[in-house]
Parts: structure tokens; C-alpha cells; sequence
């Protein structure tokens, strides 16, 4: 079965990094558009970045130039690079998997179909 495993989360002060990882296993890892997202207390849960087969990222407006996507092919693994956080990025970060081949038109949560247990990071002021 299709599983996700998040790590990598922590405590840091603002303008700190962090590297999330997610092991993925159960499925083609290779062919499947791959998702970070995350969520704060009582808001929904937010595109943060997704990566296609082909390795090509996209980003939320609020995290580019900070965020960076990768995945390891190899490793099944997918990674999330965190640099000059800030105290509105502390949520709870999910990784997903979204549609084969192709990722969906915008980050929308409702199109990736599994989902981690999710992974918390907090930034502090």
C-alpha cells in the first residue's frame, strides 16, 4: 500500500533552515507529481510546493526563493529545503502524492490522493 513518511520538522528561530523529507514506497515514485503542504491551526491546509516527473518545481507565491523541492529518484524520496523562515511558516507540513505524470493545474490539496502523517515546524520570532 501507498505510504508517506514525513521528517524532519523542528524548532527554529526566524530566518533559520530546515530540510523536511518524505519516504515514499507503494507506488512509482518516479512517475507521480509529488506535494508539500502545510497547515496552521485553524486554517485549511495549503499548497507549499509540488515537483513533476520530470523534476520541475512550482512554488506558492509566499515560499519562492525560500522553498526548494527536490526529490531522489533513487532513494524514493521526496525533499523540502526551508531557508529564511519566517513565524508564518509554522504549521504542520504534509507530504502528498498527486496524479500520475502529471501535475494538476494549481496546488490544490483536493488533487493529491495520499497523504502522509505530516511533520511539525515551528518558527519562532
Amino acid at each position: 500500500q501507498v505510504q508517506l513518511v514525513e521528517s524532519g520538522g523542528g524548532s527554529v528561530q526566524a530566518g533559520g533552515s530546515l530540510r523536511l523529507s518524505c519516504a515514499a514506497s507503494g507506488f512509482s515514485f518516479s512517475s507521480a507529481c509529488m506535494g508539500w503542504f502545510r497547515q496552521a491551526p485553524g486554517q485549511e491546509r495549503e499548497g507549499v510546493a509540488d515537483i513533476n516527473r520530470f523534476g520541475r518545481p512550482r512554488y506558492a507565491d509566499s515560499v519562492k526563493g525560500r522553498f526548494t523541492i527536490s526529490k531522489d529518484t533513487a532513494k524514493n524520496t521526496l525533499y523540502l529545503e526551508m531557508n529564511s523562515l519566517k513565524p508564518e511558516d509554522s504549521a504542520i507540513y504534509y507530504c502528498a502524492r498527486g496524479p500520475v505524470y502529471m501535475c494538476p493545474r494549481s496546488l490544490d490539496p483536493s488533487e493529491f490522493t495520499s497523504w502522509g502523517q505530516g511533520t511539525q515546524v515551528t518558527v519562532s520570532s
